[in-house]
């Protein structure tokens, strides 16, 4: 098949819409469902995203895209008990296949952000993590295969229509890539860069020079993550996941801030006084999540003011004090972060720092670089130069 046409492209009034080879075939086949022009732009960006984040680290991975940047991105590491509970996982009774553990990640971590997602899994979809994909509102998903347990139960999913994508995960695209603004076309080479090599840590400029083996590994999961994330963007990564991601934003601190309150948010999803809010019984999983959002934001009243709590908790729930949320976030420890290009000032650092940031990676070549570094080393922050740009439109 070399075309496939579609409804529309982004919005209603943009037809007609396809996509197409110019040569060759298309490397896809959809198994169920019809994918439309952004559940493409999403499925083949996040197809990227994790096989290059297989490829680095030799683990299944799974990314959740939303408009063409990734709301989560993970490597198939073991749950524990406590991210098991605020992934809403735990009540599964089947054994977490290493893949879907990666998806429970890549979906769990920002859950407002990754609502109505399409996803993408590195390696061949098993009944495990088709499982999870079942219970989440979700556009669709791609990967390179499918079991037959997997298949049924995805197919069964949005009342049959949900979108299933199959990609052959040997294709390769052609070095140029082409694209058209205002009826000018544009013409690139493709963005080929490895980041996965010990290169990215050889220009170390901090007084802290020490990055532990799993700490290269996140900053890799971060660098990869922000090559296919809209810039300006960084990415904080714990654990072998990102845990708070800002893209899309033209000023950089405002990137650090974004991303680190989500890394904040993620990490007080932990707390117990937040792990054990008395919901009712039977809440809807969308609710649930954006009550617990808004009662760990400055917003908590909108969901505990009298005649409002009752719609979500068996109790009132006591408030979640600003001194108790900054003692909870100064535990968190041993976070990276990576930046698709250079920090320009220290202020960057600053506010890293405060969502626990002890190991960075960035491009280097601010005017500034000397205003950066003295940050680091004023937290002990180990920082590598990469020199490599990873700007993404």
């Amino acid at each position: 098949m070399k075309e496939l046409a579609l409804k529309y492209g982004c919005n209603p009034n943009q037809k007609p819409s396809r996509i197409f080879m110019e040569e060759g075939e298309l490397p896809i086949e959809v198994i169920n469902g019809r994918p439309g022009y952004i559940n493409f732009l999403d499925a083949l960006n996040s197809w990227q995203l994790v096989k290059e984040l297989k490829a680095a680290t030799g683990m299944p991975a799974a990314a959740s895209f939303k408009h063409v940047s990734p709301a989560g991105a993970a490597i198939g590491l073991p749950l524990s008990d406590t991210l098991k509970r605020i992934y809403f996982v735990d009540d599964v009774k089947i054994e977490l296949s290493p893949l879907a553990c990666a998806y429970a990640r890549a979906r769990g971590a920002d859950r407002m952000c990754s609502y109505g997602d399409f996803v993408a899994l590195s390696d061949i979809c098993d009944a495990a993590t088709a499982t999870l994909i079942k219970r989440e509102v979700s556009d669709g998903v791609i990967a390179p295969g499918y079991t037959d347990e997997a298949l049924e139960i995805l197919k069964d999913k949005r009342k049959g229509t949900y979108n299933v994508i199959k990609i052959d995960p040997d294709y390769i695209p052609a070095p140029i890539e082409r694209k058209q603004v205002f009826g000018i076309t544009f013409e690139q080479g493709r963005n080929e860069i490895r980041l996965d090599g010990p290169a990215l840590f050889e220009n170390i400029p901090t007084q802290n020079k020490t990055f532990t083996d799993e700490a290269k590994r996140d900053l890799i999961i971060a660098l990869i993550t922000l090559k296919y994330t809209q810039s300006n963007s960084v990415c904080y990564v714990k654990d072998g996941q990102a845990i708070g991601i800002g893209a899309g934003q033209q000023s950089r601190i405002h990137c650090t801030r974004l991303a680190g309150q989500k890394a904040d948010i993620w990490w007080l999803r932990q707390c117990p006084k937040v792990m054990n809010l008395p919901f009712k019984p039977g809440i809807r999983r969308a609710d649930r999540d954006n009550t617990i959002d808004v009662y760990i934001s400055e917003e908590y009243e909108d969901v505990l003011r009298d005649g409002t709590w009752e719609m979500f908790f068996t109790e009132k729930p006591e408030v979640l004090t600003a001194e108790e949320k900054k003692a909870w976030i100064a535990q968190n420890t041993k976070v990276a972060l990576g930046s698709d290009a250079f920090f320009p000032f220290g202020d960057n650092i600053e506010r890293a720092h405060k969502s626990g940031v002890e190991y960075i990676a960035q491009a280097g070549g601010s005017i500034r670089d000397d205003n950066v570094i003295e940050t680091c080393d004023k937290y002990g922050i180990a920082m590598a130069f990469t020199g490599v740009r990873l700007f993404h439109h």
